[in-house]
């Protein structure tokens, strides 16, 4: 678990307030759900045979002795949240979520035990046109952050669970005469979540899994009609993307349509986007029957491929604009007003006000090194002629004396 400090967090709220706007403009909701939710909530809906909630939850018990777990992901705590507010039945809703989520993995490169997502999610339809909005929704979050060429799009279908069924007894049945030859981790998972088998990250592993049989042949009409629709929906947009057949998810609750926003700019080939259908989550948690379908994105993976690839706004700092300088023992108290009536003017303007005393040449560095672009002095002399002294910080230009009623409409023409 990590810290974000000051000089980060401007990139955070960068992405975030990118995202957000195209959220809006799509007509998804905000919901804010809590960060602890009962254990049984995540080991029904996310299934108790994944390394989620095997291996990586924080699960511990209240003093009432209830068994409560630290978030690993977001959409089942939305689910019940839905359920118990009535949000679903004969409904349409879009929804999206953020926050911190929680889980005890090994950590990677831009992942961490605590980590951060935007999770996605819509209720109460049906067909392929919500699977392709949302793809579609991701692709403007990838342009709008110029992350277009960085990032590919793989698609699978998973079908329905009687479908998978069948699919799990060939796979298995293929699988069992290379069980020696199996990772570990995929050993374990030969008997309590094998479809998982298939997106092994060791080599070995992947040779073999190479050459079992693939789940479209196992595929029910229904599925293969829903997924030719979300294909069709997506070339008409001119939506690039590459049909993965071993592409899965490592949560219980998918079936049908899943999909990943895969990048290789952070090194190996990393996810920076996931998601997919969960038509059967609402039901298996207690609610009514409600086709569902969403996304989370890592906000750690994104920051870091911002960075890296230096795609950045010069405007994305803690950078502020003015520096005001008190110069003079006593004077604090009537600057202040000055610059408050300055931010009235000027509501947008970052202004950093000297606080808590310090000679001319102190106050000074402090303004330079706030990064900005003007410093604003102002001394018994000035306050007596009710003028200021405006002095560029980034460029050789003269300082000048300015009428303090002046002031921000020089600002607003400079800045």
């Amino acid at each position: 678990m990590n810290d974000i400090l000051p000089e980060q967090t401007p990139v955070w709220q960068y992405l975030e307030q990118q995202v957000r706007s195209v959220l809006t403009t799509y007509g998804y909701q905000e919901i804010r759900i809590p960060v602890v939710e009962s254990s049984a909530l995540f080991s029904r809906g996310i299934g108790s045979g994944t390394d989620i909630v095997e291996k990586e939850m924080y699960t511990f018990e209240d003093r009432n002795g209830d068994k409560l777990s630290l978030r690993p992901e977001a959409t089942a705590g939305v689910v019940r949240a839905g359920i118990q507010q009535g949000l679903f039945y004969n409904q349409v809703q879009r929804l999206w979520t953020s926050g911190p989520m929680f889980r005890y993995e090994r950590p990677q490169k831009g992942r961490y035990r605590q980590f951060h997502q935007i999770s996605v999610e819509a209720y109460g339809m049906t067909g392929p046109d919500i699977d392709a909005e949302m793809i579609m929704m991701t692709a403007r979050f990838w342009q709008k952050l110029g992350l277009s060429e960085h990032v590919t799009l793989e698609l699978n279908t998973l079908g329905t669970l009687e479908a998978r069924v069948r699919y799990r007894e060939a796979l298995v049945a293929y699988l069992k005469d290379y069980e020696s030859e199996l990772d570990e981790d995929s050993r374990r998972r030969l008997t309590i979540n094998p479809l998982r088998i298939l997106d092994s990250k060791d080599r070995n592993t992947q040779k073999i899994v190479a050459g079992a049989p693939e789940l479209f042949d196992y595929l029910d009409e229904e599925s293969r009609v829903h997924f030719t629709g979300l294909k069709q929906i997506l070339d008409e947009a001119g939506i690039a993307y590459r049909v993965n057949p071993r592409l899965v998810r490592g949560l219980d609750y998918y079936g049908r349509t899943v999909f990943e926003w895969v990048t290789d700019s952070l090194g190996s080939q990393g996810t920076v986007c996931a998601g997919g259908r969960y038509d059967a989550l609402v039901e298996m948690l207690g609610g009514k029957p409600t086709p569902a379908v969403g996304f989370a994105m890592g906000i750690e993976r994104l920051v870091l491929m911002l960075e890296t690839l230096q795609l950045l706004p010069e405007s994305v700092s803690n950078r502020v604009d003015v520096a005001v300088v008190a110069v003079g023992d006593g004077v604090v108290h009537r600057v202040l007003p000055v610059v408050e009536r300055l931010r009235d003017a000027l509501p947008e303007l970052k202004i950093l006000m000297n606080c808590g005393g310090g000679g001319f040449k102190a106050q000074m560095k402090r303004a330079d090194r706030s990064g900005a672009a003007y410093a604003l002095i102002l001394g018994e002399d000035e306050l007596g002629s009710g003028m200021v002294t405006v002095k560029s910080l980034r460029t050789d230009s003269a300082q000048q004396q300015l009428p303090i009623a002046d002031m921000a409409e020089y600002l607003q023409k400079v800045l």
